[in-house]
Order: structure tokens, then C-alpha cells, then sequence
């Protein structure tokens, strides 16, 4: 395994994603002091494991509320595309089940705050959405088919939407996977590096010559099954949307590749059985251009791949955050190698006739 540090570019999109460096998590005290200040609620504060950002849920005896604070390396103009998206599908489409953001008593959206070590981080309070996360539960395909249809209204509202900030870069935006071919000699396992590098073949000569031709948009960004709420006797299915800390403006095709990814292997005997049904729902709702479709499996085991090597990279350098990184990751070299094994066009022949045969 290659220890040196990555290359600039590389780090460079480390950086910009707010992944390169830990910080000192922001005292409760502070944030219970500045909650009843600016937004006068008061309550019992719980942190909660997240990838990067420090986040609690307040429990008021009345309501629950989510309070998220961002790390001192994230723009606070990320912050406002992100508040921005929630803002516009509140009033584009009212009927999803998005998370809201709350306004303080001054009637703005979040509060600075000042740090000696670190500088602005940004305090924001958003509705707490009860639900059990997708992750936890075995849904019936006609309920993934449910999950795939949200997806694909939330990026038929956001179709036209623009921020001054969407174009930020991420690590996680598969535009940029194949400039991170180092990340492999990062990771441990030669049968790991295998995979990746086959991945990264099938990438270059699949994806990489249509990156300029893709249809692209304002997208969600990480519709994983940890961010998506389900409540199984609901007739929607789906009961919440949220974390849109990874939205950025990118190829429309990636928005599903994510879920699609954090779907394979859920049933070792039949890997892609799960991404059929959620695909034919969010066609549904947005269908995919027959030009990008044959695209979908690759991106997908591309999402999945730059998961497993973010994770090896990341555990390594912020190790209070390796428990949360390595448990959202750890089946990964399994379902690569699970996806793998079913040939790409009959993922996509599949997917066509699950599409042919959904009403």
C-alpha cells in the first residue's frame, strides 16, 4: 500500500469537499447558548455520527429539531446552495416530504459563528423528519420502485434551479472519478486493487468519452439509503428526504448512479435485483434518455468503488470519524465484486424490460 501523500489534484479535491482535515467538534454549551438566542429553543441535545459535519438532535419536549453546524473548511456559500435547494423544492414541489429549514428569530436561515481556531462555521436548524432509514429495512421491490419514484421528482424540481455555488467540485462527483486512479495504491488488499482498477477500465471506456455530452442539472447528490425515510404502512412509502450536504450541479445520470450503488448485493443471488426496481420507479417520474441508460451499471460501480477507496484514504487521516466511515463502507469490495460479476448490458437489458413492464 502506497503511504505518500496524494497528488495536488487529488488533494486539491480532498480540500474542496471538506474531507482533507478533521477539526475540534463545537461545544454543546455553545450550541445550546446560541439555539436559545437566535432561535429561542431549549432542550436536550444528542450529537449524532456524521461524515464531517458536527450535528445534533434537539429534543424540546414539543418538537424535535435537527441542528447542524458545518466544518470551518466548507464555504458558507455551499452552505447557502444547500439551504437554497431545500428552499426551492419547499415551493416547487410543497408535497415532498424535504426536509425544511427553520428560520431563526431574525427571520434568516442560519448563524454565523465564530471560532478562534477555526474561523465562520455555520449554525442551521432544519426539522427533525421521523422515519426509519431505508438502510434498516427490506422493502418489496414495488417499495424500491416507491424510493426511485421521490428521487426522480425531487430532480424533476430541481430541473431548473441555479445557485452561484452549484458548480462547486467534490470528490464524490463521478465527473472527477477518473482523475483519482492513485487513490488504489491507497488501499490495502491486492484483490481490492484488482476490483478497482477493472472498474476503472470499464469507467474510462464507458463513461469518460460522454462526460461532455451528458445531460446535467442541480442534483441531490448522496440518495442513499441512510438519507432516505421510509415508513412501511405508508402508502407513499417514502417519508422523508434529507442531507443535501453533496448537492452540486453535475450529470443527471449520477443522481440515481448513488442510489443504485448503496443497492447492490442487498440480495447476494441476484446483486442488481433491488437498482432494477428503483430505476423503473424514478423513470417514472424522470425518465432517462435510452443515449445514457447503457451508462447506469458503470457509474454506479464506479459510486460504489470510490466509496470503498475514499474510505480507506479517509479512515486513515481522521480517525475519530473511522467508526462512522468504516461502517457505511464496510461491505463495499464484496458488492463491487458482486455487481461485477453480471455483465453490464444485461444490467441495462434488464433495466429496460423492468421499464417496459412498469405501469
Amino acid at each position: 500500500m502506497n503511504t505518500s501523500p496524494p497528488a495536488r489534484t487529488t488533494q486539491q479535491l480532498f480540500e474542496e469537499s471538506g474531507l482533507a482535515s478533521s477539526h475540534e467538534p463545537i461545544e454543546m454549551n455553545e450550541v445550546d447558548a446560541l439555539l436559545a438566542r437566535h432561535y429561542r429553543l431549549s432542550g436536550r441535545l444528542e450529537r449524532l455520527a456524521t461524515e464531517k459535519d458536527d450535528t445534533f438532535r434537539l429534543r424540546t419536549g414539543s418538537a424535535d429539531h435537527l441542528v447542524k453546524v458545518s466544518p470551518p473548511d466548507e464555504p458558507a456559500a455551499v452552505v447557502a446552495l444547500q439551504t437554497a435547494v431545500m428552499r426551492h423544492l419547499e415551493t416547487e414541489a410543497p408535497h415532498l416530504p424535504v426536509q425544511r429549514v427553520e428560520k431563526t428569530i431574525e427571520g434568516i436561515d442560519n448563524v454565523p459563528v465564530e471560532t478562534k481556531e477555526d474561523g465562520i462555521r455555520v449554525l442551521r436548524v432544519l426539522d427533525f423528519v421521523e422515519g426509519a432509514v431505508l438502510a434498516r429495512t427490506d422493502p418489496e421491490p414495488h417499495q424500491f420502485a416507491k424510493a426511485g419514484h421521490m428521487l426522480g421528482q425531487v430532480d424533476l424540481a430541481l430541473r431548473s434551479f441555479r445557485h452561484p455555488a452549484d458548480d462547486r467540485r467534490l470528490v464524490w462527483d463521478l465527473r472527477y472519478f477518473d482523475r483519482l486512479r492513485e487513490l488504489i495504491d491507497h488501499t490495502p488488499g491486492a484483490a481490492h486493487r484488482r476490483l478497482a482498477q477493472e472498474v476503472f477500465r470499464l469507467f474510462r471506456g464507458t463513461v469518460v468519452p460522454r462526460l461532455d455530452d451528458l445531460e446535467t442539472q442541480v442534483i441531490h447528490g448522496d440518495y442513499s439509503p441512510y438519507n432516505v425515510l421510509v415508513d412501511p404502512r405508508a402508502d407513499g412509502f417514502v417519508t422523508g428526504v434529507i442531507d443535501f450536504g453533496d448537492t452540486m450541479r453535475s450529470a443527471l445520470i449520477f443522481d440515481p448512479a448513488v442510489s443504485v450503488a448503496n443497492l447492490l448485493g442487498r440480495t447476494a443471488s441476484d446483486p442488481w435485483r433491488e437498482a432494477c426496481s428503483f430505476v423503473a420507479g424514478y423513470e417514472r417520474a424522470r425518465p432517462i434518455k435510452d443515449t445514457e441508460l447503457p451508462l447506469l451499471p458503470v457509474a454506479a460501480l464506479a459510486r460504489l468503488t470510490l466509496r470503498a477507496l475514499v474510505t480507506h484514504w479517509r479512515a486513515e487521516r481522521v480517525p475519530e470519524r473511522r467508526d462512522y466511515l468504516l461502517e457505511h463502507a464496510r461491505d463495499d469490495w464484496v458488492n463491487v465484486e458482486q455487481g461485477m460479476a453480471v455483465a453490464p448490458q444485461e444490467v441495462v437489458d434488464r433495466m429496460l424490460n423492468t421499464r417496459h413492464d412498469t405501469p
